[in-house]
C-alpha cells in the first residue's frame, strides 16, 4: 500500500518538525513556505558580516536527560552545535535612580541583592525564592496530545505532578499580581519583566528553577542556524521544501481537505493537509471562515496577542566586554515609536557567539513594543514608512550613545525590523510573534488540532499552542503526526539523528 501524502503549510519550526516526523513514520510530505528561507520568525539576516537575529533568546531543557533533549535530538539541533549555559538570565536598570538588579543562576545571591534594595519586601522576596528553589528539577516532559490522552494520563501527570501542584494551584495568578506585593517600584517592575507580566507566576517559579539547574541555553549560530539544521535533517529524511511559495486557498471538496491552490493558481493534491502558517490566515482567507465555532471566533476576537516589536540592530565595531547580554532599561525619557511612547526597552548585546559578528565587534539589538496597525497604514506610504524607521534608529542610536559614549562613530551598520516586517514575511497575524499572550486563561485552554466539520486536516504551531515559544513548536508538529498516525492504525515512531 502506497504511504499517504502530507501538505504542510509553512517552514516554521512547527512545519519543519511535523514534516520531519511525517517522514519518520512513513508519510510522503512536502512543505510550502512563503518566505525564501527555513524558519517563520526563527530566522535572522545578514547585514555587511553581521548576523541580525530576531528570535532565540533561549531555550529551555539544554542538558542530556531533560525532557526536550530528546526532542532536539530527533530534530537535528543539538548534533555538533555548541551550546552555553546561561548563568545570567536578565538584568535591569532604571535611569532615574540608578539601581541595577542582575537575575542569575545563584538564587539565593538574587535574593540577597533584592533585600539590600528593598528590606521591607524581605517575605515576599523569600518566597519568590523558596518557590523557584522547589520548582529546580522539576520536568514536564513532552505534552502527550490531549486528543490521545485519557484517564489514565491523567492520573500518570497527576502523579508526576504531586511535587509541585500545590503552586500550579497557588500561584495561578499573573506574574503582574505577584508583582504588586512587592513594596518597591524597581523590584516591581524587576518582576514583571524577567519574562512575561501576563505569564501565571508559577511559570516564573520554572524558569527561575530551570536557570539555577544549568538548563537554560543559548544556542551558538543563531536563530537561522537552528531552523536551517531542522530543515537539513527534513531532508535527510526525504522532505521537500517549496519557498518563495504563497497559499491562497486550502482546496475542500466534501468537506474534506484535499490539498492547497498557491498564489499562482498552481495545485497541489494530498491525501492530508497541515497549517503550520498563520491561524488566522489559514482559517479566515485560505479557508473562508467556513469552518468555525463561537470558541474559535471569541479567541480571534478576544484574546491578548504578544505585541508587535521594533527591532534596531546595530553593527558596532566594539567588543562590549563583560556587558549583560540582555538587559532590560527602565527609561528616564521614553522614546517616540510613533504610535506608543515605551517607558521600557530590552538591550540585547550579542556578543556571547561571536560567529553573529567578525572579531572584535558585535550586533547591538534594541527591542521596543509597538502596534500594527500603525505601521501597517504608515506601510501604504513607502517613504514615511522609511522615514519613520530611519528616525526612530537614529533616535535610538542617540539613547546609546548616551549610554555608550563614542559608540555613535562606531556603528558600521543599522537595521530596523517594524511589526509589519514580522507581517510581511510570515503573515502573522497583526505582526505577532509568538500569537497568543501567556495568561492564565489562554495556558490552561486546550486548543484543538482540528476544525469543526472538516476532515483531514489539522493545525500545528503557536496558535494552537498559546504562549508560543520554541519547544511548544516543536513539539506541536510533533503532536499532529502522533494524532494522525493512531487515526491510521500505526505505531509513532520517532528517530534520533
Amino acid at each position: 500500500m502506497d504511504s499517504k501524502s502530507i501538505i504542510i503549510i509553512g517552514g516554521g519550526l512547527a512545519g519543519l518538525s511535523a514534516g520531519c516526523y511525517a517522514q519518520m513514520n512513513g508519510y510522503s510530505s512536502g512543505i510550502f513556505e512563503l518566505h525564501s528561507l527555513p524558519g517563520g520568525v526563527c530566522t535572522a539576516w545578514k547585514r555587511h558580516g553581521y548576523t541580525m537575529d530576531s528570535c532565540i533568546h533561549w531555550l529551555m531543557s539544554c542538558k542530556p536527560g531533560s525532557s526536550f533533549y530528546p526532542l532536539y535530538r530527533e530534530l537535528g539541533v543539538m548534533d555538533g552545535s555548541p551550546i552555553q549555559p546561561i548563568t545570567e538570565f536578565a538584568s535591569f536598570l532604571d535611569e532615574k535612580t540608578g539601581q541595577t538588579l542582575s537575575v542569575t543562576s545563584d538564587l539565593n545571591k538574587l535574593g540577597e541583592d533584592m533585600k539590600s534594595i528593598s528590606p521591607e519586601d524581605t517575605a515576599v522576596i523569600d518566597e519568590l525564592i523558596r518557590c523557584s528553589k522547589a520548582l529546580q528539577g522539576f520536568d514536564s516532559g513532552i505534552p502527550k496530545p490531549p486528543e490521545l490522552s485519557g484517564a489514565a494520563d491523567t492520573l500518570k501527570m497527576l502523579w508526576k505532578f504531586r511535587r509541585v501542584l500545590k503552586y500550579l494551584f497557588r500561584y495561578g495568578m499573573p506574574v503582574e499580581e505577584l508583582a504588586g506585593r512587592f513594596n518597591h517600584p524597581f523590584l516591581q517592575q524587576c518582576i514583571k519583566n524577567i519574562f512575561l507580566p501576563t505569564m501565571p507566576a508559577y511559570f516564573l517559579f520554572a524558569i527561575l528553577g530551570q536557570l539555577a539547574d544549568g538548563q537554560l541555553c543559548r544556542y551558538q549560530g543563531g536563530s537561522l542556524s537552528f531552523s536551517e539544521a531542522i530543515a537539513a535533517r527534513y531532508a535527510d529524511l526525504g522532505g521537500t521544501v517549496t519557498y518563495n511559495t504563497e497559499v491562497a486557498e486550502i482546496l475542500v471538496e466534501d468537506d474534506t481537505a484535499v490539498g492547497i491552490r498557491l498564489s499562482d493558481g498552481t495545485e497541489h493534491r494530498a491525501d492530508i493537509v497541515i497549517s503550520a502558517a498563520d491561524g488566522h490566515s489559514t482559517i479566515f482567507n485560505m479557508l473562508g471562515g467556513r469552518y468555525i465555532d463561537t470558541a474559535l471566533v471569541h479567541r480571534y476576537d478576544n484574546w491578548p496577542l504578544f505585541s508587535g516589536l521594533i527591532i534596531c540592530s546595530f553593527g558596532v565595531a566594539r567588543s562590549f566586554a563583560g556587558e549583560s547580554p540582555a538587559k532590560t532599561i527602565l527609561l528616564d525619557n521614553p522614546l517616540d515609536t510613533g504610535c506608543k511612547r515605551p517607558d521600557s526597552l530590552l538591550l540585547r548585546i550579542l556578543n556571547y557567539d561571536p560567529s553573529l559578528a567578525p572579531d572584535g565587534k558585535t550586533v547591538v539589538q534594541v527591542v521596543l513594543e509597538s502596534d500594527f496597525d500603525y505601521w501597517n497604514e504608515l506601510y501604504k506610504d513607502n517613504d514615511r514608512y522609511t522615514a519613520q524607521k530611519t528616525r526612530i534608529s537614529n533616535q535610538v542610536l542617540a539613547w546609546l550613545e548616551s549610554l555608550y559614549p563614542g559608540v555613535t562613530s562606531q556603528v558600521e551598520v543599522a537595521d530596523a525590523a517594524t511589526p509589519y516586517t514580522y507581517w510581511r514575511y510570515t503573515r502573522n497575524f497583526k505582526g505577532s510573534y509568538e500569537g497568543w499572550m501567556m495568561t492564565p486563561e489562554t495556558i490552561r485552554t486546550q486548543i484543538p488540532k482540528t476544525l469543526p466539520g472538516l476532515k483531514s486536516f489539522y493545525m500545528a504551531g503557536q496558535w494552537v499552542e498559546p504562549g508560543g515559544g520554541i519547544p511548544p513548536a516543536l513539539y506541536s508538529g510533533r503532536n499532529v503526526i502522533q494524532i494522525i498516525c493512531k487515526q491510521d492504525g500505526k505505531r509513532f515512531t520517532a528517530v534520533r539523528s
